[in-house]
C-alpha cells in the first residue's frame, strides 16, 4: 500500500512534505521545462520586497567545500511586477504557492503581505527575517527575538492564511525565537536560513564575495540545521519545516525524524531542478520498504535517551 504523504501546515494541505526553498526555484516559471512542479508539495517564491531590488554587485556566488556561499542581496522584481507577470503562471500549477516576503521595516512587511492577500493563488506566506546578505532589515530583525515577535504579531492580524516565519541559525538558542513567534500566532517555523560564512582568494588576498561575507548553504550546514530543528521541536508544538543541505531522501527523512513536518530543498535545485520531485518519490519508496503507512509516523520519530542532550538544559 502506498504511503500517505499529505501534510497539514496551518490551514494549508500539502500533497507531500517536499517544498522548494525560496531563491532556488525562481518564481516557478524558470524551471517549467525542467520539472513537473505539480509533483512537489509546494513552491516557495523568490523573496518579494515592496520595490524591485537589484541586489549586491558581483561576485555574489562562490562554490565551497560541500556547499556554496551566496550574497545575492534579495534581488527581486518587486511585488507589483510579481503579481502582474509571475502569479498567473503559478496559479496554473497543481501545487501550493507560498510567497516569501523580505523587508527592511515592519510596515514594508505589512504592505507587501496586504498587496498579496487579495490575489488568487497565494496559499500562504513565509516571512524572511533572517537573511544575512542584506545590511539593513533582515539581519537585525532575525537576531532579535522581540522584533521577530513584533513582526509576527503585526502580520498575523492581516491574514488567516498559513503564516511561516523563517528563522536564522545565527543566534545562540533558536528555541527562544521559536517560542517568540509561536506565541504570536505563527502557523509554522522554517529553519534554518543560511549560516554566515566567507571565502578568501589567497592569490589576490581578497574576499571572493563582493560583500566579504555571505550565506553558506548546502550539505556543509546539514548537521547545524538538524540540531536547530531538533532544538525548536523540543520548544514548540507548531509544525516545523526543515532546511539545510537536503540533497537526498535520506537527508529529508533525517529532518522528519528530528521533528520537521516538512522540508525544503534548496541548493540541490541548482544542480538538478527536479531534485525535489525525486526526493518526494524516494520518501515514498522508503515508506513502502519499511511498511510506514503515513509520512506523519516519521515526524519526531527519533529515539533519544532523555537527559543525554545538551539541548535539554537550554529549554
Amino acid at each position: 500500500m502506498r504511503m500517505q504523504t499529505e501534510v497539514i501546515i496551518g490551514s494549508l494541505k500539502l500533497k507531500n512534505p517536499v517544498l522548494v526553498a525560496s531563491g532556488t526555484f525562481g518564481y516557478g516559471d524558470d524551471c517549467r521545462d525542467l520539472v513537473d512542479a505539480g509533483k512537489l508539495g509546494g513552491i516557495i517564491t523568490k523573496s518579494l520586497s515592496l520595490r524591485q531590488r537589484d541586489g549586491n554587485p558581483p561576485v555574489r556566488i562562490v562554490e565551497t567545500a560541500s556547499g556554496m556561499l551566496n550574497s545575492i542581496g534579495l534581488a527581486n522584481i518587486g511585488v507589483e511586477k510579481f503579481i502582474q507577470e509571475k502569479l498567473p503562471y503559478l496559479n496554473s500549477l497543481d501545487t501550493a504557492v507560498i510567497a516569501n516576503i523580505a523587508a527592511s521595516s515592519i510596515q514594508e512587511y505589512c504592505t507587501v503581505l496586504s498587496m498579496l492577500e487579495g490575489q488568487e493563488g497565494i496559499d500562504g506566506y513565509e516571512i524572511n527575517v533572517s537573511c544575512p546578505n542584506v545590511k539593513e532589515g533582515g539581519l537585525n530583525f532575525g537576531t532579535n527575538s522581540a522584533m521577530t515577535a513584533e513582526i509576527t504579531r503585526a502580520l498575523r492580524k492581516l491574514t488567516r492564511k498559513t503564516l511561516i516565519i523563517k528563522l536564522t541559525p545565527n543566534v545562540t538558542h533558536v528555541s527562544e525565537f521559536a517560542r517568540a513567534v509561536a506565541g504570536e500566532g505563527a502557523d509554522a517555523i522554517s529553519l534554518i536560513n543560511t549560516v554566515i560564512g566567507m571565502a578568501v582568494d589567497i592569490r589576490t588576498r581578497t574576499p571572493k564575495l563582493s560583500t566579504v561575507t555571505g550565506g553558506l548553504s548546502g550539505p556543509a550546514i546539514k548537521p547545524i540545521a538538524l540540531a536547530k530543528v531538533y532544538e525548536a521541536a523540543q520548544a514548540v508544538k507548531i509544525p516545523l519545516i526543515g532546511i539545510g543541505g537536503i540533497m537526498t531522501a535520506e537527508d529529508a527523512i533525517e529532518f522528519l525524524l528530528v521533528g520537521a513536518s516538512a522540508i525544503q530543498v534548496g541548493t540541490a535545485n541548482f544542480i538538478d531542478p527536479s531534485a525535489g520531485v525525486k526526493i518526494a518519490e524516494d520518501i515514498v519508496r522508503y515508506g513502502e520498504q519499511h511498511h510506514i503507512a503515513s509520512v506523519k509516523e516519521l515526524v519526531g520519530g527519533l529515539h533519544v535517551v532523555k537527559g543525554m542532550s545538551v539541548v535539554e538544559s537550554w529549554l
